[in-house]
């Protein structure tokens, strides 16, 4: 009876039915994402993983600091009542100074601060945007273009697209070791 229940001849509609479901294209195997925050700052946009971001907080008065006024040291920051210092990421990536009025960039009023944090260093990076947190995979990268500032490319690991922008995906690793010269 087991011999006769095995070897009888397959009904049409699961063939069909196992078929269409073996040839179906695989699921994305989510897992292997990423998570960044996304933020402006003049005309370009950039990316920092999460994991890096301690918060995110509205514009406050950054106080200078003596003896500091050129370079990437912006002066001093009261975010929740602890002093951080306050660094120009535009500045260290070589980028233009913002102006008022650059084309195709609407000034939105959601200018932010960038509370980092890295191996217990805290660290403010003023930004005209910020986008939030998105979610990509690491087949979305591609390589960092050779037009690229030499700075930009010092600190970027890959660029993405996002909305229509391209990414400049910054590596946290080289940014804070950059930060930590510059600062110290």
């Amino acid at each position: 009876a087991a011999a006769a229940l095995l070897d009888r001849p397959v009904p049409a509609e699961f063939t069909i039915d196992r078929t269409r479901h073996f040839s179906a294209p695989k699921a994305v195997d989510e897992r292997e994402t990423q998570s960044v925050v996304i933020f402006r700052i003049g005309p370009e946009w950039f990316a920092l993983p999460t994991s890096v971001i301690a918060e995110v907080a509205e514009r406050r008065v950054i106080h200078s600091v003596p003896h500091r006024r050129a370079g990437m040291v912006l002066g001093v920051v009261n975010v929740r009542g602890e002093l951080l210092v306050c660094v120009s990421l535009g500045r260290l990536l070589g980028l233009e100074p913002p102006s008022e009025s650059i084309p195709g960039v609407h000034r939105t009023g959601h200018d932010r601060l960038l509370v980092l944090r890295r191996d217990g260093v805290r660290v403010v990076l003023p930004a005209d945007e910020v986008s939030g947190v998105q979610r990509f995979h690491s087949r979305e990268l591609k390589e960092v273009p050779t037009t690229v500032s030499k700075a930009a490319t010092a600190h970027s690991k890959a660029v993405l697209s996002w909305s229509g922008h391209v990414v400049g995906l910054l590596d946290d690793q080289v940014l804070f070791r950059t930060l930590h010269r510059s600062v110290g």
